[in-house]
């Protein structure tokens, strides 16, 4: 592979078919600003922030390819009466210079809390709300990869330049491939191969049913995070396997899990007090109980996934997205310099919209997000910085939405 001059960090690139005025991607931050599970104006807005910022790519999150999929309330679900707003998502991120992508999936049984079946390969409890998920059947699972596709195609009329598929989190095909999660004796359980079908058949339908206009790439747990869930090593076989099936233009490189260990993902402070309030009342104590052992610390270091990223590097050809713990354009500089093509970047951007266009121009500063992570509650009430003044934070001129006036 050959290696990116440091200079040209900030200079266009290709994703797949698509051009992006940087390498630098808005990582999928779900929103929690959809109206009747639509594209609202404060959505919109939300993102503009980031597109005057700097940024190469945005990232709409987390749309749901069924009702069935959703995974928290004032969530985006894919159906034709979504197309509007999503075209007017895209038009406005085009208008600015900035390519649009969109994050499709199922949030299988981190959806159990939002009336959804909490559908996963096996049947086990779900602690958060105690209770018991839905093992899914082969019907299911052709309904699901045929509701990936519609999405596909929905999300293409809309004009996105890329799709994010998630498996990674926890999330159905994350579940799927989880060896603790997935007791399953089929085609879908057992081996890293079958584990990986569902990943691979959605892969591989999406790739078939997108333009060669747009790029896929996918999101991909490293690591779960749990005792007996998904590892580096069966990871990088996964990985591998969807190399080989050529259906995706790049993977992003994640870890943890919304099911059973979030702070895996996010380090730092746990915003204990914060997320209990998002609960109903009768199970806020309950949370605050267990909240040690279901949202351990873990202390935050910049690129904290960068090490078992690099294992990924070795192991891969194909274009590979950094993401965890990225706040200094130092550490840009150093993911381009091992061969990593892109880099994401969340919290850091939540604190301060335009840190990217300060590195473009040659200010060296840090992002000063602190890591309390109480911006990962926040996603009930319009994502944000608890930090940045209210007047301030990116959409909330139109959020919440005001009632109508008219009669």
């Amino acid at each position: 592979m050959e290696s990116t001059p440091i200079e040209n960090i900030f200079a266009p690139v290709k994703l797949g078919p698509v051009h992006l005025r940087n390498r630098v991607i808005k990582a999928a931050t779900f929103e929690g600003m959809a109206v009747k599970n639509l594209v609202s104006e404060a959505l919109i807005d939300f993102h503009v922030a980031f597109a005057k910022g700097g940024i190469g790519m945005t990232t709409l999150a987390y749309c749901a390819i069924s009702p069935d999929g959703q995974g928290a309330p004032n969530e985006i679900v894919i159906r034709e009466e979504a197309v509007p707003g999503l075209h007017r998502f895209v038009e406005q991120m085009h208008a600015l210079d900035v390519a649009a992508s969109i994050q499709l999936g199922h949030a299988g049984p981190v959806g159990i809390g939002t009336g959804g079946r909490g559908l996963s390969a096996s049947k086990v409890l779900a602690k958060q709300r105690m209770k018991k998920t839905y093992a899914a059947s082969s019907e299911d699972l052709s309904e699901v990869i045929q509701d990936f596709v519609t999405a596909t195609k929905l999300s293409a009329s809309a004009g996105f330049d890329c799709i994010e598929l998630h498996f990674g989190h926890g999330y159905l095909v994350s579940n799927f491939l989880s060896p603790k999660l997935n007791k399953r004796q089929d085609q879908w359980g057992g081996s890293i191969e079958n584990r990986a079908r569902l990943s691979r058949e959605i892969a591989n339908r999406v790739r078939d049913a997108a333009p060669d206009t747009m790029a896929v790439i996918a999101k991909l747990n490293m690591d779960d995070g749990v005792k007996g869930g998904l590892k580096i090593d069966e990871s990088i076989a996964v990985a591998q396997i969807l190399e080989r099936d050529g259906s995706l233009d790049a993977i992003e490189l994640s870890g943890g899990s919304s099911f059973e260990n979030p702070m895996y993902l996010f380090r730092g402070d746990v915003p204990v007090n914060e997320m209990a309030a998002i609960f109903p009342k009768a199970l806020r104590v309950p949370f605050k109980l267990t909240a040690k052992k279901f949202m351990p610390f873990y202390p935050f270091e910049e690129a904290f996934f960068l090490e078992y990223a690099r294992s990924f590097r070795q192991a891969l050809t194909m274009p590979l997205i950094l993401l965890g713990g990225i706040n200094k354009r130092q550490t840009v500089e150093t993911a381009v310099a091992e061969g990593f093509e892109f880099v994401a970047m969340g919290r850091a951007l939540l604190r301060e919209p335009d840190l990217v266009n300060r590195w473009v121009n040659g200010i060296n500063d840090d992002g000063v997000c602190i890591h309390c992570n109480k911006c990962m509650p926040s996603i009930y009430q319009g994502t944000h910085c608890y930090l940045v003044p209210v007047e301030e934070r990116p959409g909330h001129a139109k959020w919440p939405p005001q009632p109508s006036n008219r009669i």
